[in-house]
């Protein structure tokens, strides 16, 4: 179905449940899938349309459940196979549809598939990985023996040498992660099954972990700076690969375009251009719906190894160019989806939001305000709804992610002082979006009866919601009101887009048309008031407010004037334009 003609995830709204901090039903500290069912009037009430769920298959948990060891059932910590069923059920029950995740670049080293391959080189199954010797002259199992330089995602070396066959297996994450080999046709066929009985059983689409890295260039080969994410060269060796979009098709073909209904299917592709955007979800046959591109998000990060760990202060005049170019780019061809927080990023609003607590809350709205009226399907991140923000992390031993702590040793090694680490795992760490979900003001924030397994954030007893449920000037409320008018008005989903005030350094404002209808939507991101009028050149016309961040503005502010944090949504007069 091509991207320019409606489908129903163009007017929907995605909420992102991060299975294990989401809610848990059985008191063991980890959220689980009849917790999810439980807390299921939130997500109705909060009127979104469809529910991703994260990785909930059998794992050795090395990387939390992005190493699967069976694609088709689930771990028991989450529940059993009738729980995930019923919750399914009950979320199509109540008019909502359900993507799942899946990781389709790497399984587990506990998978069958990689138990088998490393049995033996002669195995019928080697090939589904990727299994190269050891350099030659070196010994095996040394450093300087891996077949490539590569640094992986977790700042650790890309290959793992397998004492048994005496070969080294390629994986860009953990060791416990080998990477699939999708030049082999086996292993794609196996996956496309897997997902067809995925979509018998319910499910309306996925969402496709780091897909953009399924085709690697060969033959691989050293690079002159190792270091991976999307920094280093060594990226350039399988980000986006020269397969990718034939593989992307043969997906579409075997397993989207048989399904009954139109699915959802966005790939996460780090490092992807707009470029690499418009292939994947433009034309007439659409590869994916949509894909989730990381450039906007990197504009607090500072080049170089440390990527997000070595932060820089929040650069708005990055973000919003950088949005209008994905914004312009997809055009009417493509599609964006819009996000600003996810479980592999810390907090929005501790990022890109004021640091007075004055402001908290005010500042948590505006940045909804502003992600929700872009042209594109928004994603709400579990607690974004209510402004949850960073932990407050006092030492390295505090953090339980992977990626963390080997960063943190490998930034140790380079002689990176530790006050310095420390920061930037505080403001980026992938921990902080992890922190269990704040539901109410109880000891562990309603999450759990137990021992939650990372703590919930300090001010769980203001920030809450139950405390916002009935406050018509709360976070959660104000969520509510921006998704209604998403389902309510046209132009905000199919409106042309135009970025205004591009070099202003504390106004993000731009336009949406559709016909002869325009609005204009203003945000002030700063402690200041703001003089809109005089920043935008007083051309604008007259206007009346649709949806606000604040009480009502006063006399003359729509568009005039703006109070610290504050964002407007106005339609312009016809007739009054200057």
């Amino acid at each position: 179905m091509p991207t320019n003609s409606r489908a129903w995830w163009h007017e929907a709204v995605v909420y992102q449940i991060y299975v294990r901090s989401f809610a848990d039903a059985d008191g063991d500290g980890l959220g689980d899938l009849a917790g999810i069912r439980s807390r299921l009037d939130h997500l109705e009430s909060l009127g979104v349309d469809v529910i991703w769920l994260t990785p909930f298959y059998p794992s050795p948990m090395a990387d939390n459940g992005y190493d699967v060891s069976d694609y088709e059932a689930v771990d028991p910590r989450f529940g059993s196979e009738e729980d995930l069923d019923d919750l399914i059920a009950d979320i199509h029950r109540r008019g909502m549809r359900v993507i799942i995740d899946v990781v389709l670049n790497h399984t587990s080293i506990d998978h069958p598939w990689f138990v088998e391959s490393r049995s033996t080189r002669s195995s019928s199954r080697r090939d589904w990985y990727i299994w190269r010797p050891p350099r030659d002259g070196v010994e095996p199992g040394t450093p300087g023996a891996e077949p490539t330089n590569w640094l992986g995602f977790f700042a650790q070396p890309t290959w793992t040498y397998d004492e048994e066959s005496g070969e080294y297996y390629l994986h860009l994450f953990t060791p416990e992660q080998p990477d699939l080999n999708w030049e082999n046709k086996e292993v794609r066929q196996a996956l496309y099954a897997m997902l067809r009985r995925w979509l018998a059983r319910g499910v309306d689409g996925f969402r496709l972990d780091v897909i953009n890295l399924i085709s690697k260039r060969y033959p691989l080969q050293d690079v002159p700076t190792p270091h991976s994410s999307h920094y280093g060269d060594a990226s350039s060796q399988y980000t986006c690969g020269p397969r990718m979009l034939e593989f992307l098709d043969e997906l579409r073909d075997q397993v989207f375009d048989t399904a009954e209904k139109t699915l959802l299917t966005v790939g996460e592709m780090p490092g992807a251009t707009v470029e690499d955007g418009l292939a994947v979800t433009g034309g007439e046959r659409p590869r994916l719906s949509m894909i989730f591109t990381f450039e906007h998000m990197d504009v607090d990060h500072a080049p170089g190894w440390g990527g997000r760990y070595e932060p820089r202060p929040f650069d708005l005049l990055a973000l919003k160019s950088t949005m209008a170019r994905w914004q312009e780019g997809l055009g009417r061809s493509g599609w964006n989806s819009l996000y600003f927080g996810n479980h592999d990023q810390a907090r929005v609003a501790s990022r890109f939001g004021s640091r007075s607590p004055a402001h908290a809350v005010a500042s948590a709205k505006m940045l909804a305000t502003v992600l929700h009226m872009h042209r594109g399907t928004p994603y709400v991140y579990q607690g974004d709804e209510i402004g949850m923000r960073n932990y407050p992390f006092a030492s390295i031993e505090q953090f339980a992610d992977i990626d963390a702590h080997n960063s943190w040793a490998y930034g140790r090694a380079l002689g990176v002082p530790p006050e310095r680490l420390l920061a930037g795992l505080r403001q980026n760490g992938r921990d902080n979006a992890r922190t269990p979900m704040q539901w109410d003001a109880s000891e562990h924030g309603g999450f759990t009866t137990g021992t939650p397994w990372l703590p919930l954030n300090p001010n769980t007893s203001e920030v809450n919601v139950e405390a916002q449920i009935d406050d018509a000037d709360s976070v959660l409320a104000h969520y509510r009101r921006l998704i209604e008018l998403r389902h309510s008005s046209g132009i905000v989903v199919f409106g042309d887009y135009r970025l205004l005030a591009r070099d202003h350094e504390s106004l993000y404002a731009f336009e949406r048309t559709l016909g002869d209808e325009r609005w204009i939507v203003v945000a002030n991101f700063s402690d200041e008031e703001l003089d809109v009028a005089a920043a935008l050149g007083g051309a604008v016309g007259a206007a009346e407010l649709i949806l606000g961040t604040h009480h009502e503005p006063p006399e003359g502010a729509v568009l005039q004037r703006l109070r610290p944090w504050e964002a407007q949504i106005c339609r312009v007069l016809k007739g009054s334009e200057k």
